[in-house]
């Protein structure tokens, strides 16, 4: 079945952002400050230590409390950061790349073709209309 990636009426075809349902352990605050530093690296150990746990108790708590991995949170929390960039900003997909924590604009299109199944170029022309043309004559 294919659809388009915007429903009639302007409505978004795409949730707006997945809730996990997390306990009061610490995870929570972690989740928030992830998704404010998602322009850096960040790794398990990183997130474990501010969550005062060992990266294993954590990894197995992030699991329980999200129904993911960190590194499948993390990577999800990325392309819906890039979603909002392209749909709401002129920004080059380096720039989007950059302030979404991936590596380039390669690494960003990989990962959201693969969530999305759509690049981001077709994603911010589907939600924003035709760009205007840049060029100049």
């Amino acid at each position: 079945m294919v659809v388009p990636p915007h429903r009639e009426g302007g409505q978004a075809q795409y949730i707006e952002r997945p809730v996990a349902h997390v306990g009061e352990d610490g995870v929570r605050e972690v989740l928030a400050w992830a998704e404010r530093h998602l322009d850096q690296e960040i790794s398990v150990e990183q997130l474990s230590a501010r969550a005062c746990m060992s990266p294993r108790t954590f990894a197995r708590r992030f699991r329980m409390e999200t129904g993911t991995t960190p590194y499948r949170w993390l990577l999800a929390q990325r392309v819906l950061s890039a979603q909002r960039l392209l749909e709401n900003t002129d920004d080059t997909m380096e720039m989007v790349a950059a302030r979404t924590g991936f590596a380039n604009a390669a690494a960003l299109r990989y990962q959201f073709v693969r969530s999305l199944n759509t690049t981001p170029n077709a994603y911010r022309r589907a939600f924003r209309g035709r760009l205007p043309d840049t060029t100049t004559h």
